[in-house]
């Protein structure tokens, strides 16, 4: 069974910084790419970032330059470094990857639990 595991939200205050993790375990046969989603109440949920198996990401216009996100390919891990946040990042954040599972046909799409990520004005 493929999960994906996030860890790292919390309360901050404007202007601070917050890393969060996600790790995918399972059985695994390889993964496309990873990325970050977040869903504010009562808003519809939004791609916050992505970084595909060859490298290259993808930002939301609105976070580029305050938001990156790498990966780690050997400990299929992914991470979201936060700075300068804003009360309007308040949501929760969830991992998503493109994986293809050891024993399956072919690629599907895995979503984590989501952490909550509270910022105080």
């Amino acid at each position: 069974q493929v999960q994906l595991v996030e860890s790292g939200g919390g309360l901050v205050q404007a202007g601070g910084s917050l890393r969060l993790s996600c790790v995918a375990s399972g059985s695994i046969d390889s993964i496309d790419d990873m990325g970050w989603y977040r869903q504010a109440p009562g808003k519809q949920r939004e791609l916050v970032a992505s970084v595909s198996s060859g490298g290259t990401t993808n930002y939301a216009d609105s976070l580029k330059g305050r938001f990156t996100i790498s990966s780690d390919v050997a400990k299929n891990t992914v991470y979201l470094q936060m700075n300068s946040l804003r009360p309007e990042d308040t949501a929760v954040y969830y991992c998503n990857a493109n994986i293809r599972p050891r024993f399956g046909r072919g690629y599907g799409d895995y979503w984590g639990r989501g952490t909550q990520v509270t910022v105080s004005s």
